[in-house]
């Protein structure tokens, strides 16, 4: 059966670096979350600097939720969580600056970005149905419907593989403005960097995690 098979050895490092990744962002966010940044700017402030000086036309708003922090690319909207908004840690104001990345992609067409966005409906689908499919396809000896299962998880795979030069050429930007408009000092951009490298880390699992899924898949299609 699929879900008690030899190849879930194969998730064992992805689930342990996945849970080693969430284990540093919340302890990177809570950390830096409680030192103050010197110029004492409120994270949200910091981000619509961002965004005027770079002549991006997006509001900056607050959401519910603690690390809800998203650039939405359909509303043209930022929204900074409770965690961030009216804050003035090094962490939030890291956090702001990363989201401001994404929306000076968008703004600038960033291709990976735009790659990404226009692969989420076929990604949704293929996260939602290629299991079920592949389990059918298993349990009624249908192999086309297990072959059809792998090519939809490709695309889920494949938005992975894409949202990591996404997001790490966010808090690239999001460092090197930090330091360029001195919102923070060289020893707070350490701090910040931590945060971000952390969250950049989950993503990596979460690729990892993908990859070795579609693994497992193929081998299992293979043996039937």
């Amino acid at each position: 059966m699929y879900f008690y098979d030899w190849t879930m050895i194969l998730l064992i490092p992805a689930m342990l670096l996945s849970l080693y990744a969430q284990y540093k962002v919340k302890s990177a966010f809570s950390r830096y979350s409680g030192v103050r940044s010197a110029q004492n700017m409120k994270a949200e402030d910091v981000a619509r600097d961002i965004l005027m000086r770079t002549e991006v036309d997006v509001p900056v708003e607050r959401v519910r939720g603690t690390l809800t922090d998203h650039y939405d690319p359909k509303n043209k909207v930022l929204r900074l969580s409770e965690a961030v908004y009216g804050q003035t840690s090094i962490a939030a104001i890291a956090v702001a600056a990363h989201e401001c990345g994404h929306a000076v992609q968008d703004a600038r067409d960033y291709f990976p970005l735009k790659l990404r966005n226009a692969i989420v409906p076929v990604s949704s689908i293929g996260s939602n149905l290629s299991i079920p499919l592949v389990l059918a396809g298993l349990i009624f000896s249908f192999p086309a419907l297990v072959n059809i299962g792998i090519i939809l998880y490709s695309a889920a795979v494949f938005f992975t593989v894409v949202t990591l030069p996404v997001e790490f050429d966010a808090s690239y930007m999001a460092l090197r403005i930090l330091k360029k408009r001195s919102y923070l000092s060289q020893d707070e951009l350490t701090g910040a960097k931590k945060v971000l490298d952390a969250a950049a880390l989950t993503y990596v699992a979460a690729t990892l995690a993908a990859l070795m899924n579609l693994l497992r898949l193929i081998l299992i299609s293979r043996r039937r």
